[in-house]
């Protein structure tokens, strides 16, 4: 992996900015760069994996030898499926594990320096405030924000909380038949 030096974020904010860098860098291969990212899952290569860094980098590359790994490993194969689906449901695809790995790791350094209850509450809803990866790539966080200007004040902030909740942890029920 080349996405730098390494450094392990030990407070709340670090471990958020760590999080908006990786995915910052996720949501480019899958957007901004994605012919590139197309191209570099040749299906006849091994098992590959997206990363992402915390400088906003991303890279497409075999997983970690060493066992067990630093850090959560993200969805080993994402080039398998790529020429068995469309493109754009192979893009929500790698996105949907995309968002898994990110939390893995941003709880990974949680557990590791010992983040207690109001602490990884703070971390998830920093986290859960950010659209998913998924959400950026199909389009559905533009849909979110025109709903969201739509909707009566008069919604209470816990519905609203949960909702995203729900976005964030369940989105991988979407189906991707469409």
């Amino acid at each position: 992996m080349d996405g730098g030096p390494q450094y392990n974020p030990r407070t709340v904010e670090e471990v958020f900015r760590d999080f908006k860098g990786r995915r910052a860098g996720m949501i480019k291969a899958l957007t901004t760069d994605v012919e590139e990212f197309y191209q570099q899952c040749d299906p006849e290569k091994e098992n590959l994996c997206l990363y992402g860094f915390p400088n906003e980098l991303w890279e497409v590359n075999l997983p970690a030898e060493e066992v067990p790994p630093e850090l959560p490993e993200p969805a080993l194969g994402i080039n398998f499926a790529r020429d068995g689906m469309q493109e754009k449901d192979w893009l929500s695809l790698v996105a949907v594990h995309s968002d898994a790995w990110l939390l893995a790791v941003a709880f990974y350094f949680g557990a590791r320096f010992g983040f207690d209850k109001a602490d990884r509450k703070r971390l998830f809803n920093m986290i859960n405030d950010l659209p998913t990866i998924f959400e950026v790539v199909t389009g559905a966080a533009k849909k979110q924000v025109k709903e969201k200007s739509s909707v009566s004040n008069h919604s209470s902030n816990k519905s609203k909380s949960n909702s995203k909740v729900v976005n964030y942890f369940f989105i991988f029920l979407v189906s991707f038949d469409k």
